[in-house]
């Protein structure tokens, strides 16, 4: 049992009650303003994004751009813009566990990752009808097609772009409600260890 909860919560949990409270006011915060993410449409998310898809978007182009330097695969460096997007939060999640052992800050990584992938399902999901806006201005029934629909039709599998969007976003959704669970329960464990006696204490 304690070897589980080392792996689940790793690090020092003794932290003060300002910074156990200031956690969970981020935490709550942080649940109530991803409410609409668990209810809305992909269509409506792809129209709507809200502003954490300019940070999404940052990452995105640079996934293109750092995978066109290492590989002339083009499949790669289209698959990358997603990539990228969803990988470096799942790294900073690492990071955070790995390193900082910090359960709560990792949770929160995981939330971004969860979010980073949301943001990617409309975009699967507008394969086929290439309506939603691209970043040079114009559709994707403009400029000729974006990264998922010459990866779905590359893998022969475009027609089930829809599908495959909505599994994209349940896992999405999954991972995002794993990362709220992960936090509050990090939260309840620093509480209980703040206050449990301290067993390596000289008496």
């Amino acid at each position: 049992m304690q070897t589980m909860l080392a792996l689940i919560f790793p690090g020092d949990h003794r932290r003060s009650r300002g910074e156990i409270a200031l956690r969970a006011g981020l935490l709550l915060f942080l649940v109530i303003w991803s409410a609409r993410y668990f209810t809305i449409r992909l269509v409506d998310l792809g129209n709507n994004p809200g502003w954490m898809h300019l940070v999404h978007l940052v990452i995105h182009e640079a996934g293109h751009t750092i995978t066109a330097m290492l590989t002339e695969n083009h499949t790669a460096v289209v698959f990358m813009g997603s990539g990228l997007q969803v990988l470096m939060p799942l790294v900073v999640m690492l990071s955070f566990y790995l390193v900082n052992q910090d359960a709560f800050s990792a949770a929160l990584g995981l939330w971004w990752t969860g979010h980073a992938l949301l943001d990617v399902a409309p975009y699967i999901q507008d394969a086929r009808m290439l309506n939603l806006q691209l970043l040079s201005g114009g559709t994707g029934r403009e400029v000729e097609g974006h990264d998922w629909e010459y990866l779905l039709d590359h893998w022969h599998i475009l027609s089930r772009d829809i599908t495959i969007a909505a599994h994209v976003a349940t896992v999405a959704r999954g991972i995002m409600l794993l990362a709220f669970v992960w936090a509050a329960a990090s939260l309840v464990y620093d509480s209980y260890m703040r206050d449990a006696p301290d067993l390596t204490a000289r008496h």
